[in-house]
């Protein structure tokens, strides 16, 4: 005998939403009709014709033959996390390898951290609009995410007074993501010093997810722990990025050296364990990459700079849209003038299902559904983006005139 009865799941799955990825649910399904997708909801350069340096994909390869195919140490192999601990220390942030874990992408770094760190009902501020992540995994952790400002009138900074207003007893650590996505953001340096005292003078924690800190368009960003080597910093990279290879999950976490963080430092390396390891031969790519040519950088941040401007120029020149001009990473945040009684969710739905095109709306990243916000991937060649941007100011028009 077999019942009919569903299988309940778990509650905290309800709370849990990661936009970017959900949106492509109705992305397919426009597929299905037989409407081509432009897909600019994910930052993954590859599918747009960036490449890998062969000179690591060599390296993981030789790794694989060699028979680098086995577990590996959970903390990660010893030459990535010395390249890893060398690397930040010669820009600044002086590191241990003992205190640099190999991730999964950044992604599992930022778990880990959280999960160490948060209890149910704890607070964790994050910048609004802000990575999913982040409150997805809150919201799996049963921690609550404090929204603090940023500003798209001054560049989509954060709002320092704000921030700090938010804090409470229980408020535990301070998401800071620079350059940021989703805004194309990237912080002066008298800012990143307010954030550093105001995580010291609340015994926070900062999480500095500084993921695209080599793809500001002026040069690489210095970590924010070179500012404050002794400071209460948790610093995420990876891969991904700026070494185009987001496939391969590889990331890193470095804890501070302030004896302030042993014991996070210890819970997170306790919570690796039980994961086992992250990927092995990808970890064989680090040191070559960290250490090695970075010519591809340059390049890529020609490219990236590019974009950025005929991407602020095209939503700039659209009735009834505003855009805020990136100055790092390959994301902008469009404004839309919504009609009332309007979200920018039905915007984007309807702007995928008339012209597929497909990205992602703002109150996925925490903005208010009204306020009109959208984020763009703007990884596409300028041909295909001025493309693009056409078929986007035909939508708004017609949109904006019903």
């Amino acid at each position: 005998m077999s019942s009919t009865t569903s299988i309940p799941v778990a509650t905290r799955v309800h709370n849990f939403t990661y936009a970017i990825r959900n949106i492509v649910v109705e992305a397919k399904a426009v597929e299905r009709k037989g409407l081509k997708v432009d897909y600019l909801n994910i930052g993954d350069p590859i599918p747009f014709g960036f490449k890998t340096p062969p000179a690591l994909v060599e390296v993981v390869a030789k790794a694989m033959i060699d028979g680098a195919n086995n577990y590996v140490p959970s903390p990660g192999i010893a030459p990535a996390r010395e390249a890893v601990a060398t690397e930040w220390s010669q820009r600044g942030f002086p590191v241990d390898p003992d205190r640099v874990l190999v991730t999964a992408g950044t992604s599992e770094g930022i778990e880990l951290a959280l999960t160490a760190l948060a209890n149910p009902g704890d607070g964790v501020l994050v910048p609004m609009p802000t990575y999913p992540l982040y409150t997805a995994v809150l919201a799996k952790i049963g921690a609550d995410a404090a929204y603090y400002r940023t500003d798209p009138s001054r560049g989509w900074l954060p709002d320092v007074d704000h921030l700090e207003s938010l804090i409470t007893p229980r408020t535990r650590a301070l998401v800071v993501i620079d350059p940021n996505n989703p805004t194309g953001a990237v912080y002066p340096e008298g800012l990143r010093r307010q954030l550093l005292q105001v995580a010291d003078r609340h015994g926070l924690v900062i999480l500095a997810d500084e993921v695209y800190g080599d793809l500001a368009y002026d040069g690489a960003v210095p970590p924010l722990g070179s500012l404050d080597p002794d400071g209460p910093i948790v610093a995420f990279s990876s891969l991904s990025k700026a070494y185009l290879a987001p496939g391969w999950r590889t990331g890193w976490l470095a804890v501070g050296r302030s004896p302030r963080l042993d014991d996070l430092l210890a819970a997170i390396k306790k919570l690796a364990d039980g994961r086992l390891c992250s990927n092995g031969p990808t970890q064989h790519a680090i040191a070559p990459a960290l250490l090695g040519d970075r010519s591809h950088q340059a390049v890529f941040r020609a490219a990236l700079g590019e974009r950025a401007e005929l991407t602020t120029a095209s939503f700039n020149a659209i009735p009834g849209m505003s855009c805020v001009a990136p100055t790092g990473a390959f994301y902008a945040m469009p404004k839309v003038s919504l009609p009332p009684d309007t979200t920018d969710e039905q915007f984007i739905v309807g702007l995928l299902r008339a012209t597929g095109v497909l990205c992602v709306y703002g109150s996925g990243f925490g903005t208010r559904p009204v306020d009109g916000f959208f984020r763009v991937v703007f990884l596409a060649s300028p041909h295909d983006l001025t493309r693009i941007y056409g078929r986007i100011a035909e939508f708004t028009a017609e949109f904006l005139r019903t």
